[in-house]
């Protein structure tokens, strides 16, 4: 079986069951595992499934739910993470914007003494409790971001000044910069990027040369990335010499 009738099929099933795995796909198509996690890996980069630890998901055509956006990449998003909550400070106020990979930093600053202001519902759930203190943009919810956008959550965001900004990113190319899946998301990475003292972006290796749905930003505007160990060399040397440091 060619790899187009694997991808019709594979796209087929996924479809019908909205979750694939990987041993089960490869016992349905008669092929080896290695070669589903190959396809699979393909379709996700062509942005027509979303790869998880053991298999796939269905997505839509412009929004992925954040449940299920939390649980790709985990370790590659803890291990940006944990080099992220490193770099806060008691006593900080700290910017953190509703990624998923922006999510996963929570764990590691609960007993932090700081201040967090955030869009993120999630981000509030986890903190609240916590010695933590959360403020949250208001405004409307996306239900499957689980977030605040809009006019209020922008103009919320803008009202106080933070010494750090941690923001996710959809996708980032050295011809087009930074891009989004939605204005929305752009308008808050914006405010908290312009109200804080040091911006980190948080950046796992598979969204380096990708471009997503709009363009918002170029190169020169991003100082600071916090990515993993896989990120290829000869690509960070390129994305060094645009003035970017690596975290």
């Amino acid at each position: 079986m060619n790899f187009q009738l694997r991808k019709y099929k594979i796209l087929e099933i996924l479809d019908a069951n909205d979750s694939v795995e990987v041993p089960d796909l490869a016992l349905e198509l008669g092929i080896s595992e290695i070669t589903v996690r190959r396809d699979l890996n393909i379709l996700a980069n062509e942005n027509l499934l979303l790869r998880t630890h053991g298999g796939a998901v269905k997505i839509g055509l412009t929004k992925v739910a954040f449940s299920q956006k939390a649980e790709v990449n985990t370790e590659a998003k803890d291990e940006i993470c944990k080099k992220a909550a490193s770099l806060i400070q008691e006593g900080d106020v700290v910017f953190l914007d509703c990624g998923s990979t922006v999510f996963r930093i929570c764990q590691y600053i609960k007993n932090k003494k700081i201040r967090i202001v955030t869009n993120s519902l999630p981000i509030v759930n986890e903190l609240l409790g916590s010695e933590v203190h959360v403020n949250f943009a208001g405004g409307e919810i996306d239900a499957d971001r689980q977030a605040a956008h809009g006019k209020i959550a922008v103009e919320h965001i803008l009202r106080y000044k933070a010494d750090l900004a941690f923001v996710g990113v959809d996708g980032i190319s050295i011809a087009n910069g930074l891009s989004a899946n939605s204005e929305n998301e752009t308008e808050m990475t914006l405010a908290m990027t312009n109200n804080a003292k040091t911006v980190y972006f948080l950046c796992d290796s598979s969204k380096f040369e990708k471009d997503k749905y709009l363009p918002f930003a170029e190169i020169s505007f991003v100082k600071n990335i916090i990515t993993d160990a896989q990120i290829q060399p000869s690509l960070k040397e390129i994305y060094e010499s645009k003035g970017v440091k690596f975290i």
